[in-house]
């Protein structure tokens, strides 16, 4: 069995950062946790403490990256296997945030806005030499994204029914199912069934 040391949410933050501080130039940090996790919360934290350092850092958060409802929804909107599959845009992250970072030097903040259904209209951003870009949002782990650090936020299936909002409710099984399908460990393990009092898993 694992073992877990507690840990503050600002502690978390610069565990995060403490792993970043050595890896100069342009890096992608994902960061794999359900919204009940908080992980663009996190995120910014650890954007936040890169930038007092003066290290560009920003936030690309996965919900500005959903597909069109047309996509979304076909086949109702609480499919658990469109949510698993249909429902965001991975490989535009990888395009347009990842490889365009790595390979052009620039990066999309988001595609798509989910509440006009249209799309989000942004202009491609000019990443500085030492950039560091945060994704975070649920299922990023498995994808095969081109990564620096990988963290997840973990939480047992009766922790995360009971923090996931009644009417979201229908994506706890797509989360678990890709939980246990995708086999890809991360670079850091934080347990969040109580989100306000974290725990480390110890390597």
């Amino acid at each position: 069995m694992p073992t877990y040391s507690p840990v503050t949410p600002d502690g978390v933050a610069e565990v995060v950062t403490d792993r970043l501080r050595p890896l100069a130039g342009r890096r992608i940090v994902l960061i794999d946790g359900s919204d009940a996790a908080r992980p663009v919360d996190l995120a910014g934290r650890v954007a936040e403490r890169l930038r007092t350092e003066g290290r560009a850092a920003d936030v690309v958060d996965l919900r500005g990256w959903v597909r069109p409802a047309s996509l979304r929804l076909e086949y109702g909107r609480t499919d658990e296997l469109s949510y698993r599959t249909a429902w965001f845009d991975y490989d535009g992250v990888a395009r347009e945030v990842v490889a365009a970072l790595h390979d052009r030097g620039h990066w999309l903040p988001a595609i798509w806005d989910a509440k006009s259904d249209r799309s989000a209209r942004l202009r491609a951003v000019d990443a500085g030499p030492d950039q560091v870009l945060i994704v975070a949002g649920p299922m990023l782990l498995g994808r095969g994204l081109r990564t620096d650090l990988t963290v997840a936020l973990t939480m047992s299936p009766a922790a995360l029914r009971r923090l996931t909002p009644e009417d979201d409710r229908w994506t706890v099984d797509a989360l678990l199912t890709h939980t246990d399908r995708h086999g890809e460990a991360p670079d850091v393990e934080v347990k969040v069934d109580h989100p306000d009092r974290p725990a480390l898993r110890e390597s």
